[in-house]
């Protein structure tokens, strides 16, 4: 990740990112206190996905919100989804903003994902920064999420600038398998243009370690919720 010169930078132009509400943060297991919520609800439209583009630091895809839904869990209002994106290291050791007990994830375990196909082969089109392309088929997002129903909770921040201490994060316990082919079609996205010079740095222009390091979590509470 850049964003000029990384994020030990970010709070010279965006005052809020050197805030007490910063996210990522490690999650420690001993610190959760456990409580009772009402059950998170999520409803989404598969043909609402549109577009996959290239942002330079990864790759998101738009989302036309009207139809979608998550609510109940530590939400008070609803929420419409209108973009997803993704986080991943240089290789399979890291890779995950938010880590568990000190332990990072690369969001790999060597099983491909069927519905993350669908992004992985449009990604060759946007190789560079700035290309964008339609989806060319719907994408289930319920089919991202895990099975078990178990979450971390806490009151948080954007991860990239401008840091806004306005989110509200939903950490689920299990992890989404991905495969290791499908993570290195990520890594060789580049952050650069089409036309533009690469850049003379070690990563040679790609877009790899695009994740924030965890931050302090301070006096914030740690909630753990779910049941089953």
């Amino acid at each position: 990740m850049d964003f000029a010169t990384g994020p030990a930078t970010w709070a010279k132009k965006y005052p809020e990112a050197a805030g007490s509400r910063q996210s990522p943060v490690d999650i420690v297991t001993s610190l959760a206190t456990s409580v009772s919520t009402h059950p998170l609800s999520w409803k989404y439209v598969p043909k609402n996905c549109k577009y996959l583009a290239n942002t330079g630091y990864g790759w998101k895809v738009d989302v036309t919100g009207e139809g979608s839904e998550l609510t109940g869990g530590p939400l008070v209002e609803k929420h419409t989804l209108e973009q997803f994106h993704c986080h991943w290291g240089c290789d399979s050791r890291q890779g995950s903003e938010h880590t568990v007990d000190g332990k990072a994830f690369a969001g790999e375990a060597g099983k491909s994902h069927s519905e993350l196909e669908k992004i992985v082969k449009l990604i060759p089109k946007i190789t560079h920064r700035g290309q964008k392309v339609p989806t060319t088929e719907p994408i289930d997002i319920v089919k991202f999420l895990p099975r078990s129903p178990k979450y971390w909770t806490y009151l948080g921040s954007l991860t990239t600038p401008p840091c806004s201490e306005s989110v509200t994060w939903i950490l689920f316990k299990e992890p989404v398998e991905v495969s290791e082919k499908q993570l290195s079609v990520f890594r060789g996205l580049r952050c650069y243009g089409p036309g533009e010079s690469c850049p003379c740095d070690e990563l040679q222009g790609l877009v790899v370690n695009n994740y924030r390091p965890p931050l302090p979590l301070g006096n914030r509470e740690l909630r753990e919720c779910g049941s089953g």
